[in-house]
């Protein structure tokens, strides 16, 4: 994993998510997963760019199938946010960092 981002399982969803402090971007992505790869170095710059504001973590949802389903994630990549353990928006496919940015300067408020 890059600096600054966590890697996410069914396992530990709870520690790294629901129960963490402050906004948390989660990158719900998989190997095989093109435009998945063209988001994650926006996502690993971010996290170097928000570090101490916005906690990110990445989940594989072909290793975590039951948390996938759980948000229905019909497409990835999606990109969701959790505030205080609540899904609070999301994105889903490949976004410019600069969308990206705009919507994590919004909900940072």
């Amino acid at each position: 994993m890059a600096e600054g981002v966590n890697n996410a399982t069914s396992q530990t969803w709870d520690t790294e998510v629901i129960q963490a402090e402050g906004l948390v971007l989660v990158d719900f992505w998989a190997v095989w997963c093109g435009p998945c790869r063209m988001v994650a170095p926006i996502v690993e710059d971010l996290a170097k760019e928000y570090a101490g504001r916005l906690k990110v973590v990445k989940l594989n949802t072909d290793e975590n199938p039951d948390i996938a389903s759980k948000y229905k994630i019909m497409g990835i990549p999606t990109l969701m946010f959790f505030k205080s353990g609540e899904r609070v928006d999301q994105l889903v496919g490949a976004v410019p960092k600069q969308q990206l940015k705009d919507k994590i300067e919004n909900l940072l408020g």
